[in-house]
């Protein structure tokens, strides 16, 4: 699968200069042999273990009523002083920055429920932290450059594992300042690094898109070009069906289990990679061939219970609004959501008429007041492109290209996930990839 940039977070560094630091995540597959898949299996462990052990303990005191237990008190007990004891002397076997990262992810998940219960955090409420296990679908640790190197013949240094070998798909635009090693439910192992980079602006043009999301076309935009909906989950479940029932036949806990399991994810993945490489070209496109772009902000969780619930998330609408607006970032296109009240299928894009609220089997209608046929999505894309228009006028965009006062209160665009970084002295790793 190929490496594509990722947005990881925007970062204003002065008001005055209005200069823009962004963090890119570029996604590698990697094939550790038998001894390194056993180091990374002890590490995913051990950094599971440190995670546990200090989640019981800010859990537990905050059950005794006790103050809210520090970091570096932590540090000290669950790690430093743990490694002496007979019963966490494994813990001494893999790197120390796997431990202190997982601790620093921990800090970062209860900062974010901090945040979300104080209204400091945008977008939908964030839970309390829970604890991990070696069953779960995703196994990762997290390292700054301490920790790893990239080799000259192409490979990836991680302290106590070893030179990972590694599919670049593309250079490194920057020497990264931090990497995660993830494991998923399939298990293929990818290398995630961090850089930070400045927006990588196109040259700037006349046109501009509305979108309308749809399941019977995944996208209309507002010109009338119409994105067929792929439905690789509708295409892939005759199979999945079968593997599913050989799965449910096998006796738990068995090896054959275990391999019906894999074949399962593997199964999932595939179709999981087809959808994320259509979005990332059907939205690269559109921002390239528009200098504005407007959608509508879908209740994507709500449509989840409906009984197009399957549909729903076979389309993957919030991944693909969500490439949309960080490479609008990337490349300095403006980017907008209509409110998802916005009547946007009611209203005549001709005239303006409100003509109320129409059924889905409905495709096509004709005005009453100034009589336009309209196909109903081109007309909800048109409108989606009105409103959009509107709300840039207003200065309320989510956009770098909205005025400067609408950019000191704009929210900022929301991380996919966080990564922990470290400071660029003392760098080890080196920009691109060296020997390709």
């Amino acid at each position: 699968m190929p490496a594509r940039p990722v947005i990881v977070s925007l970062i204003h560094e002065t008001n005055r200069s209005k200069v823009l630091v962004m963090q890119l995540r570029y996604n590698y597959r990697a094939y550790p042999d038998a001894a390194q898949r056993r180091a990374l299996a002890q590490a995913f462990g051990c950094a599971r273990v440190v995670w546990n052990d200090c989640l019981r303990d800010r859990r537990e005191a905050h059950a005794a009523g006790l103050p809210y237990v520090t970091s570096a008190e932590l540090s000290r007990l669950r790690i430093t002083q743990a490694k002496r004891t007979e019963e966490r002397a494994w813990l001494a076997s893999v790197s120390a920055v796997v431990l202190q990262q997982s601790l620093r992810d921990l800090d970062t998940a209860y900062k974010n429920f901090f945040d979300s219960v104080k209204g400091k955090r945008a977008g939908r409420k964030v839970g309390p932290p829970r604890y991990k296990s070696k069953k779960d679908t995703r196994q990762s640790i997290r390292l700054n450059t301490n920790a790893f190197c990239l080799q000259s013949d192409g490979t990836v240094y991680v302290a106590k594992v070893g030179n990972l070998d590694v599919r670049w798909s593309r250079r490194l635009p920057i020497a990264p300042t931090s990497l995660t090693v993830t494991k998923d439910s399939c298990g293929r192992y990818f290398l995630s690094f961090v850089v930070d980079t400045e927006p990588d602006i196109l040259p700037g043009l006349e046109a501009e898109a509305g979108i309308d999301l749809g399941l019977s076309a995944f996208a209309v935009l507002s010109d009338g070009r119409k994105i067929d909906s792929p439905r690789f989950l509708r295409r892939a479940e005759k199979k999945l069906k079968r593997l599913q029932r050989e799965l449910s036949r096998k006796q738990k806990g068995s090896r054959n289990r275990a391999k019906a399991r894999i074949r399962v994810a593997r199964r999932h993945a595939r179709v999981a990679d087809r959808r994320r490489d259509f979005h990332h070209k059907a939205s690269t496109q559109i921002i390239r061939d528009n200098q504005a772009v407007y959608v509508e902000n879908l209740a994507v969780s709500g449509l989840g219970r409906t009984r197009l619930a399957k549909s729903v998330h076979d389309a993957g609408w919030s991944a693909f609004v969500g490439m949309l607006e960080y490479k609008a970032a990337l490349h300095g296109r403006t980017f907008a959501k209509a409110d998802r009240a916005f009547p946007s299928s009611q209203v005549c894009s001709a005239c303006g008429f409100r003509d109320g609220p129409k059924p889905l089997h409905v495709r096509q209608w004709t005005c009453g007041e100034c009589g336009t046929v309209h196909d109903r999505d081109h007309n909800a894309a048109r409108n989606v492109l009105f409103e959009g228009r509107r709300i840039v006028a207003a200065g309320r965009a989510e956009t770098l290209n909205a005025s400067w006062s609408a950019g000191k209160t704009r929210t900022k665009a929301p991380a996919q996930r966080g990564e922990a970084g470290s400071p660029r002295k003392g760098q080890t790793a080196q920009a691109g990839i060296p020997g390709l």
